[in-house]
């Protein structure tokens, strides 16, 4: 490949992973909103356009992720080394960030790196990969970055994840961070959201 193709390919990958950050960064400000991201090229299943956008754009070298078994096949594994040099983990509450899709098998989120009272950024955030963020149960949003109230409908979730989210909230300023993704679309629910059942 000629090497100003090279370059512009490189600056393509680098401006959409600044492109997604910035709208992760806008979701968590906005508990509720659905952001719209440009979807990462090549990524194998069952690894949906947005949940490789906010791999690219978040994981590193210096961030272990942990993966359920959906995300654990021999494909996502190489495509995750090979564009973010991240270290795969076993143990959940060792992870930066975790990538889930089968939800029912998740793990309860009091088994993630919660964080610290002193280092409360020490703690993990989940890329929960969904069918739909509006054609499931309704959810009633309340809390910082809202004003008044916000809905959001995602499809997938467990039945008991308003009850985790509510104990989640309870530790703050501990806890984890949600990135719930489907398609090309994302979300965020943060440890302040109130989160409720519609």
């Amino acid at each position: 490949m000629p090497q100003a193709a090279t370059q512009s390919t490189i600056s393509s990958a680098v401006f959409a992973a600044q492109s997604t950050f910035r709208k992760v960064m806008d979701a968590m400000a906005r508990p509720g909103t659905i952001q719209t991201v440009a979807p990462a090229a090549a990524a194998p299943a069952p690894l949906g356009g947005a949940a490789a956008a906010v791999a690219l754009a978040l994981f590193d070298h210096d961030t272990p992720i942990w993966r359920d078994a959906s995300f654990a096949t021999d494909a996502v594994t190489q495509w995750l080394r090979f564009n973010t040099g991240c270290p795969l983990v076993a143990d959940q509450a060792e992870a930066a960030f975790a990538l889930a899709c089968d939800l029912e098998k998740l793990p309860q989120l009091a088994s993630f790196a919660l964080g610290t009272q002193d280092y409360p950024d020490r703690s993990t955030t989940l890329i929960l990969q969904l069918a739909s963020l509006s054609d499931g149960e309704g959810l009633t949003l309340s809390g910082p970055g809202i004003r008044d109230t916000a809905r959001l409908s995602p499809a997938g979730l467990p039945k008991d994840f308003v009850e985790q989210l509510a104990g989640n909230r309870a530790l703050f300023p501990r806890g984890v961070d949600l990135v719930l993704v489907a398609g090309n679309e994302l979300a965020a629910l943060p440890r302040t959201t109130i989160v409720a059942r519609a």
